[in-house]
């Protein structure tokens, strides 16, 4: 079973990937891809949130 440490440095891994593809897809003007994204953006930074970490400066979509 994962520890913390683990869990919060996969999340922020998952959540930097996501944030990176989120932006292609609005550069891209991937509509439904982008809104597919952001479903998965909101459950990280929710799971990151709850666990105490700080996305000030992990955080570039801003929504």
């Amino acid at each position: 079973m994962p520890n913390t440490g683990e869990i919060i440095r996969d999340s922020i891994r998952d959540f930097s990937r996501v944030q990176r593809r989120m932006l292609l897809a609005r550069e891209e003007n991937a509509e439904r891809t982008y809104a597919d994204l952001k479903e998965e953006y909101i459950d990280l930074k929710g799971i990151l949130t709850s666990l105490g970490v700080n996305l000030t400066e992990l955080d570039r979509i801003k929504e």
